[in-house]
């Protein structure tokens, strides 16, 4: 069957060697229950509340340098001010890893914080679980990391935005490289829900458009967070394949590696990895990080842009430590939302809809564009090579993708929202 989907991808084609171009070139608070994470400020002039959400206790290794990301931009903003002399307020609930818990969050940020808009959200079935409720209560929500396409495409709506490179945009900033590989057998591994389900069947897609003899021998979808390391390498080993495309995160990365190293799984065989690259899974991975895999990640002590050296001064002077991929999303976040509330004026839901539609905002990462077409922002990625470098995993040879490219037309990406 046709869809808008599989009529983008097959446009895309046309537009491969320029991206191969690019590549060559219950509501449960941190806190006391109904605590800001922020202390609010004193005053009669009203703060601007934001409710965010997220799987603090699951994913800690991302979530609490994003938290941390998070208070360092509203301690920033708050100093010089605030935002339209208001200062910002910030309250976090954790989600327990569950659609619904994060739901009843939501409700409860609404209704007993009175909290002017809602952000958050690490897991993809958890986006789109607040991607709704944001739909249904009509209420402002920037989801800054769950990598579902769905959130802004077949599932998009008015008013929800997304500040990280999705599945899409990561895949299609990895397929060049797969395809310099030249392999033909390729096995996945991914952890099945919403985020692994999204980038396998894209990766695939984008590899079969341009490498058309391209065989996929062989796929393991362990339920998140319960891999069977053992199992799963086993399966993957029996089937042959020339090259490995991974999905795997956190602890499931963990053990999927050691498992694949002592088995020799990674021996002559190249591997392509989502996220790998992140310092929040290197940092656990040490000694036994792989070499040559092909990642997408934070190269945080290789960037050189003015933007960067700014922040990571900033950070590392309040925390006394280097930020991870998490400090940077949740800072941009915050400084995001700013941007908005300071564009529209106030904090009414449809008036940051509009600001937020077309917004440039400054980032660690330079300058972004939130595109007013599907509320995707441009953010983008570091693409390189993992390096063991005297125990401890780096990154190589990366080179920064800017989003802008790994993206529908807007004309593209008007067909895959739904017309609500």
């Amino acid at each position: 069957m046709t869809t808008p989907y599989s009529q983008f991808v097959k446009s895309l084609t046309q537009r491969i060697p320029v991206l191969l171009s690019f590549a060559v070139m219950g509501a449960i608070s941190l806190g006391a229950s109904g605590e800001a994470s922020a202390q609010s400020p004193q005053g009669s002039q009203p703060t601007l509340k934001i409710g965010e959400i997220n799987s603090y206790k699951a994913q800690p290794a991302f979530l609490t340098p994003y938290k941390k990301g998070m208070e360092l931009a509203v301690e920033e903003i708050n100093a010089a001010g605030g935002i339209n002399a208001r200062k910002l307020e910030l309250f976090t609930r954790d989600d327990n890893a569950n659609p619904g818990d994060a739901v009843r969050a939501a409700q409860e940020l609404l209704a007993h914080e009175h909290v002017d808009l809602l952000a958050g959200a690490y897991l993809s079935n958890i986006g789109l679980a607040l991607a709704d409720f944001a739909k249904q209560n009509k209420v402002f929500y920037l989801a800054g990391e769950p990598l579902t396409d769905k959130i802004v495409w077949e599932n998009g709506n008015h008013f929800t935005f997304r500040l990280r490179a999705s599945t899409y945009m990561q895949a299609s900033m990895l397929v060049p490289e797969a395809a310099k590989l030249n392999k033909k057998r390729w096995a996945i591994v991914y952890p099945n829900y919403e985020y692994g389900q999204s980038a396998a069947a894209t990766f695939k897609e984008l590899l079969k458009a341009v490498q058309p003899g391209v065989e996929f021998v062989t796929e393991q979808a362990p339920p998140l967070g319960k891999i069977d390391a053992g199992a799963v390498t086993q399966a993957l080993a029996d089937a042959k394949p020339d090259a490995i495309f991974n999905v795997l995160f956190g602890t499931d990365l963990t053990k999927f590696v050691r498992e694949g190293n002592t088995r020799k799984l990674f021996e002559g065989k190249g591997v392509v990895s989502l996220l790998t690259g992140e310092p929040e899974y290197l940092d656990a991975l040490k000694e036994e990080t792989p070499n040559g895999w092909i990642v997408t990640g934070y190269p945080w002590s290789a960037i050189t842009t003015p933007e960067h050296k700014a922040f990571l001064k900033l950070y590392k002077d309040r925390y006394n430590e280097s930020p991870r991929l998490g400090s940077v999303v949740g800072y941009t976040l915050i400084k995001s939302i700013a941007e908005g509330a300071k564009i529209a004026g106030s904090a009414d839901t449809e008036k940051l809809i509009t600001a937020f539609s077309g917004m440039n905002v400054s980032t660690p990462f330079g300058k972004i564009l939130f595109r007013s077409e599907d509320h995707q922002s441009t953010m983008g990625a570091y693409v390189g090579r993992l390096r063991n470098d005297n125990g401890q995993g780096i990154m190589v040879d990366a080179k920064y993708m800017d989003g802008a490219n790994f993206l529908p037309t807007p004309a593209e990406a008007r067909k895959l929202r739904p017309q609500n």
